[in-house]
């Protein structure tokens, strides 16, 4: 991984984004599970499974999303915006493949927070909560390997770069994220962490030894049988056993078996052959992937930085995951959903950058429910802040929730007994359900 995705301005290094924690295993009361089986038979679930884009640093999405042409110079910069496929929608001209797919896509337009912070603003962003230190919230890719059934034999959440790592928070280690080892632009052969034999080392050799260690473990878990971690891991060892028996992940992780246009199509990079595999992954049944490009805190030359280095990549996966997805009848079903942790000031600095700006910002949608050609609310003539229908990273989370037929206000309980809804503040947006 190169050095530009390690720190931000704030000095956090991104594997540091989201370390919410391992306190507390949760488990669902009878009564919450009835309840939620309820609510999930009253909503139609349209999602499956999600994508999300992650842009770490704080992409401006003001260059990106929401132009605006008409403002003054300091303000508007060196973009123009472009029609789209979809009617009355206008995007950067540095999004063109986007573009030609805007007609599947949504744009939400009046998101707003408060955190112009790396790494609290990633927190609230990424759990749909705002962060507290009384609690430590999960990430929403937590949250769906808690509440969606997982197919057997694969991850239900995987996560291509620790700079995206969000955490179980209160749920505990048994739904933290499967991390993903190896390159995607290297040899095109995958491997989840802790996911794999050595060499030499037959699947037999590891049915025994694994006999003789819940021999050992059980005469220590008498111990500390409340222990989050022991529990958690426990989880962790049987899922691990299971991927290894069914092998589901090694296949869909053999990216080599991808005709080389369609790798093409991606790109040769990390990115591109990441946002492939993560379209496998979906296919062969993980309810959430993670795939990250870092590098947005761009203070200084952010036209250049954006024209030159960031949004190619960006136009280019994303263009080609709607396709692919919509290609294979798994559009409907996969929620691909692009952000990052806010947005950057509409003002543009003495250094031709922009500088944090949280209280105005985009995010990009698409599929498994979500409204396509669609553009949610507005920001004001400067961009500095929502015209009208302004909405909350927690709206967009239970929004992302519903689609996946879960209640944005179901209940989970932490290891001490409190009742959480799933996302506090969060409300349905309608207007942007299909």
């Amino acid at each position: 991984m190169s050095k530009r995705f390690a720190t931000d301005c704030e000095g956090f290094y991104r594997r540091d984004f989201l370390k919410i924690g391992t306190a507390g295993l949760l488990g669902l009361s009878l009564p919450n599970l009835l309840r939620l089986e309820a609510a999930a038979a009253k909503t139609e679930r349209k999602a499956k499974g999600i994508i999300m884009v992650w842009l770490g640093g704080g992409p401006s999405t003001i260059d990106m999303w929401d132009l605006k042409p008409d403002a003054p110079d300091d303000i508007r910069g060196e973009f123009k915006p472009i029609d789209t496929k979809a009617p009355g929608i206008q995007i950067s001209e540095h999004l063109p493949k986007v573009a030609q797919v805007m007609d599947k896509c949504a744009i939400v337009r009046s998101v707003a927070h408060t955190i112009p912070d790396h790494g609290r603003g990633a927190v609230w962003m990424l759990t749909g909560n705002k962060p507290t230190p009384a609690l430590q919230y999960p990430s929403l890719g937590s949250l769906t390997a808690r509440l969606l059934p997982s197919e057997p034999g694969v991850p239900p959440y995987v996560t291509f770069s620790r700079s995206s790592n969000g955490n179980a928070g209160y749920l505990g280690t048994a739904y933290n994220p499967f991390e993903v080892e190896g390159n995607p632009g290297g040899n095109g052969t995958l491997r989840v962490k802790g996911v794999s034999l050595p060499n030499g080392f037959s699947l037999e050799d590891l049915e025994n030894r694994n006999k003789l260690l819940e021999e050992i473990d059980g005469k220590f878990k008498a111990l500390d049988q409340s222990a989050d971690t022991v529990a958690g891991l426990d989880k962790f060892h049987q899922q691990a056993l299971d991927i290894l028996r069914a092998n589901r992940t090694k296949k869909a992780f053999d990216l080599n078996s991808e005709s080389s246009s369609i790798r093409a199509k991606y790109g040769p990079d990390a990115f591109g052959q990441g946002a492939l595999a993560a379209r496998r992954l979906i296919e062969a049944g993980v309810r959430y992937v993670t795939i990250s490009l870092g590098g947005w805190d761009t203070h200084g030359q952010n036209f250049t930085q954006l024209k030159q280095k960031l949004l190619p990549p960006v136009d280019r996966v994303l263009s080609s995951l709607i396709e692919d997805l919509d290609q294979k009848g798994l559009l409907d079903s996969t929620i691909v959903y692009c952000v990052g942790e806010f947005n950057r000031t509409p003002k543009i600095n003495k250094n031709a950058g922009r500088d944090h700006w949280a209280r105005s910002l985009a995010v990009f949608l698409a599929g498994g429910g979500i409204k396509p050609g669609y553009v949610h609310g507005s920001t004001g003539s400067t961009g500095m802040a929502p015209a009208n229908e302004p909405c909350t990273p927690d709206d967009v989370a239970a929004t992302i929730f519903h689609c996946l037929g879960i209640d944005a206000h179901h209940e989970l309980m932490t290891s001490t007994g409190r009742p959480m809804s799933l996302f506090r503040e969060g409300k349905v947006i309608e207007k942007l359900v299909s």
